[in-house]
């Protein structure tokens, strides 16, 4: 997602492969440690929100092709204002600012995605705490599997699907 030549090779093979392309998961995440600095904040926000727009940009063309085309963001509740200030939920105790700012910034994407792009549904995820080698130091997390199934229903939604949304397993979350 940090490359244009990657991004753009990987199109390319599935421009030649399919012609279209139905559904877009951007996935990528990174959580950087210890305090907070410039070139930590520029990572993670070139891997967590510029890579959104890198390859949604690039995949924009072969998504038009498509009956139904869906494009699911993986974002966070830890982005999720709503959360973040809520002592009953998790994150309220999560320090990790960086990360939670992409997130953010993932989330405000999907929305003015969807805005602009009234044919191609558009939508956040937070898929859950999903046991990762980016959860291991914080010991959580469910199984994979578990995650994926939610990423696998918003990327399946009918034609009728909402778009321009931030939602989790329990449906549309507050942000």
């Amino acid at each position: 997602m940090t490359d244009d030549a990657s991004v753009a090779a990987a199109l390319a093979t599935i421009d030649s492969a399919e012609g279209r392309l139905d559904v877009l998961v951007n996935n990528a995440g990174i959580l950087p440690t210890g305090d907070p600095d410039g070139p930590k904040a520029l990572l993670a926000f070139d891997t967590n929100a510029a890579g959104v727009v890198r390859v949604t940009e690039a995949a924009l063309p072969l998504l038009r092709r498509s009956s139904n085309p869906t494009v699911v963001n993986i974002s966070s509740s830890a982005g999720s204002f709503w959360a973040v200030t809520n002592p009953d939920r998790p994150e309220f105790a999560l320090p990790i600012a960086l990360y939670s700012a992409s997130k953010v910034a993932v989330t405000m994407l999907t929305v003015q995605y969807a805005k602009v792009h009234p044919g191609i549904k558009f939508n956040a995820l937070e898929p859950g705490t999903t046991a990762t080698d980016m959860t291991a130091a914080f010991g959580i997390g469910r199984p994979v599997e578990e995650s994926a199934e939610v990423v696998v229903r918003m990327a399946t939604l009918g034609p009728d699907g909402p778009t321009g949304t931030l939602q989790d397993e329990s449906g549309e979350l507050p942000w």
